[in-house]
């Protein structure tokens, strides 16, 4: 049998809305919601624990819950139209959300099955669209691994989620400080290739990749901090013909990443 919950006042409805609105909460709890089957599937497989789903029957019928869990299932509460439609976060959506433990982001945990690992770096991104698209560019690329700078939010955010589809749990992620994060890349005798709008910058596709890799951008805003242009095995610019002198982000990070695995035959 499973709970059903039908009142919008019910304490862990409540609990579950802080956790969505709230990166404080997130962080104090360890805890963050998924919303969707895909979402909820894709960190089953990246080792996330879900404690519990919350589903609207009228969207997902229970029998469609129970199938995206084999042998630990989490518990399972049904509920109301209004209390599903105050803890969505898409309009467009599935009916089910999930209710998970965190990871710790750190350094330490990142492991390389590859002695030329390729990795991207993203330096103080805000937007959640902008780190979302960043995610799926690391995933579609098979990245070894994203290490994000100085985060300005949280990679738990609901918004994150969505518009990485999920692919904040399949990709190996870190976060620190750019000082930690360069310590951690030259211990580990990788190369660092920066893109900075810079007179002394290269063209990206005069570089070698094919050894030991981390390709790092920066905001459209501000770009990259000296002490990553002062560390760099090499700044390097994408050209542009236009007025403008800059790209979004995500768009420069996945014609950065797909030169480097273009030159590794996109093994």
């Amino acid at each position: 049998m499973y709970k059903q919950i039908s009142s919008i006042q019910n304490p862990l409805i409540k609990e579950v809305y802080q956790l969505r609105e709230k990166s404080r909460t997130r962080k104090k709890t360890g805890r963050f919601l998924i919303e969707g089957q895909r979402e909820i599937s894709l960190a089953i497989k990246g080792d996330y624990e879900i404690e519990s789903v919350l589903f609207y029957s009228e969207i997902i019928i229970i029998e469609e819950v129970e199938k995206l869990f084999d042998s630990s299932k989490p518990e399972i509460i049904e509920i109301s139209k209004e209390i599903y439609e105050k803890l969505a976060y898409r309009s467009t959506t599935e009916g089910i959300i999930g209710v998970a433990k965190t990871k710790e982001l750190v350094l330490e945990n990142i492991k390389f099955t590859t002695s030329t690992p390729l990795i991207l770096v993203a330096e103080a991104p805000e937007k959640p669209g902008n780190i979302g698209a960043i995610l799926r560019t690391a995933d579609a690329a098979n990245v070894d691994a994203v290490i994000i700078a100085n985060p300005k939010t949280d990679l738990y955010n609901p918004n994150i989620i969505r518009s990485s589809v999920g692919c904040v749990f399949t990709n190996q992620i870190a976060t620190g400080n750019t000082s930690e994060i360069i310590e951690f890349l030259q211990s580990k005798n990788i190369n660092i290739y920066c893109a900075a709008l810079l007179d002394s910058s290269e063209i990206y596709t005069n570089q070698d990749y094919k050894n030991a890799t981390a390709i790092v951008v920066g905001t459209e805003a501000t770009g990259l901090s000296d002490e990553w242009l002062k560390n760099s095995t090499k700044n390097i610019i994408i050209p542009m013909q236009g007025e403008i002198d800059s790209m979004n982000v995500s768009v420069s990070a996945g014609i950065l990443i797909f030169e480097a695995k273009r030159q590794r035959n996109f093994k």
